[in-house]
């Protein structure tokens, strides 16, 4: 993971992002090994449905997707992410209202909380291949900002 605010460039701290209220977590990926960490999140945090998505070049229509994700936006429900391969930005608004860019890349698990405004993008790569975990799928509608 690396973070940094957007205006000025300085570099964010995992705990910075925690007193932000965003929760981070590196996680080994092999198969075996995430199952249980995952597992943990999903029970301390009441998190009860998951599945996985995937974005690459080859998938169909890319531009519309990720088209849907670049306006800011917020949700009724956490946006969890544990990345098993690729990576991805976002760009969340802090307590403040300035933005916080952070990529994540494989092994890397954060939760953006529901109702904080962020937007996200693929980088240059163009593939990402997340776990997203959902306490209610109906709570992951975007709500953009005006």
């Amino acid at each position: 993971m690396k973070a940094f605010w957007l205006e000025g460039g300085a570099a964010i701290a995992a705990d910075t992002l925690e007193r932000q209220g965003i929760f981070y977590q590196h996680i080994d990926t092999d198969p075996q090994r995430y199952r249980a960490p995952v597992d943990h999140v999903k029970a301390t945090r009441g998190y009860i449905e998951e599945d996985i998505i995937e974005l690459s070049p080859s998938t169909p229509n890319l531009d519309a997707i990720c088209a849907k994700f670049i306006d800011e936006h917020h949700h009724d429900d956490d946006e969890v992410r544990f990345v098993l391969e690729g990576e991805g930005i976002f760009d969340i608004r802090s307590r403040d209202d300035r933005y916080m860019r952070v990529q994540v890349e494989k092994g890397d698990l954060i939760v953006v909380p529901k109702d904080r405004h962020h937007r996200f993008m693929l980088t240059e790569f163009q593939t990402i291949r997340c776990v997203r975990l959902f306490k209610d799928k109906s709570g992951w509608v975007p709500h953009y900002r005006g």
